[in-house]
């Protein structure tokens, strides 16, 4: 016998899903997980001197035995972005809501590298390598290979850091969660951000720079992890405002009753 078709209504159609708000919000914030995911790792090749971005006098750190001014790469500038979406998206779908944009974001970060690689391999227009020498760049393909051609170990170490700390964020902040409750929003995303990214600080240039082709000497290594990851907690505390404006956001998208739902099967 032949088994009884499900009733018509049983079956969702594709627009009945993307009808439901829980499901477009999660494909808003997972893109907008990974756009600033991947664009961090991209703009990243650039250092920025930030006393003169800010019109600022140089501050001069010491730290074990090394000196240096405030000097950060492009990508520190979505990072706090990519933290605060992670908490927001922690905390109405959970732990399998993080995975799978956090899977996806690595994965997108190899696959553009890939094709970054596979352009700066075609070999180039004749005319088009001295296109821009009125702008000062002599050889185009040049400077595309130095741009996007960042070091494999480079890749490495900043694709192994942002998984390793997605997991511990998400780690930490489920378990300050079940330790207070709904109370206390910033303490979990800032709580959770602070353990995550203390590791991540410190993995990224561990293998990008100490166990790479550069082996930079312990007191080096230990000095700018260090001011990095101040940096970031900075970032992360200068959030926390717009944590409670984004999570009033959704509460007033969902509707407090699916929210609260939402919550309490992501915290489960």
């Amino acid at each position: 016998m032949s088994a009884t078709p499900a009733p018509a209504e049983a079956v969702a159609s594709p627009a009945h899903v993307l009808d439901d708000r829980a499901v477009r919000l999660f494909i808003g914030l997972a893109a907008l997980f990974c756009v600033n995911t991947v664009l961090a790792e991209f703009i990243g090749v650039k250092i920025f001197a930030l006393e003169d971005t800010l019109g600022l006098r140089p501050f001069e750190w010491r730290l074990f035995g090394q000196n240096g001014s405030l000097s950060f790469t492009a990508g520190t500038l979505l990072w706090p972005i990519v933290f605060l979406m992670t908490d927001v998206i922690n905390e109405f779908y959970g732990r399998r809501g993080v995975r799978i944009v956090s899977t996806l974001a690595a994965m997108l970060i190899v696959y553009g590298f890939a094709f970054a690689f596979a352009a700066i391999s075609l070999a180039p227009a004749g005319w088009w390598v001295g296109a821009a020498s009125a702008q000062g760049v002599a050889d185009y393909q040049a400077a595309f290979a130095a741009v996007f051609g960042q070091g494999l170990w480079t890749i490495a170490g900043s694709l192994v850091a942002f998984v390793v700390g997605q997991v511990i964020d998400m780690a930490v902040f489920h378990r300050i969660r079940r330790a207070t409750g709904e109370k206390a929003i910033w303490l979990r995303s800032t709580g959770s951000t602070a353990v995550s990214q203390l590791v991540d600080s410190f993995v990224v240039l561990y293998i990008a720079f100490v166990l790479g082709p550069q082996h930079w000497p312990t007191g080096l290594f230990l000095a700018v992890s260090t001011v990095n990851y101040a940096y970031k907690m900075l970032a992360a505390v200068a959030m926390i405002p717009l944590i409670y404006v984004t999570r009033s956001m959704m509460l007033r998208y969902l509707g407090r009753d699916r929210a609260a739902a939402m919550q309490a099967r992501a915290a489960a």
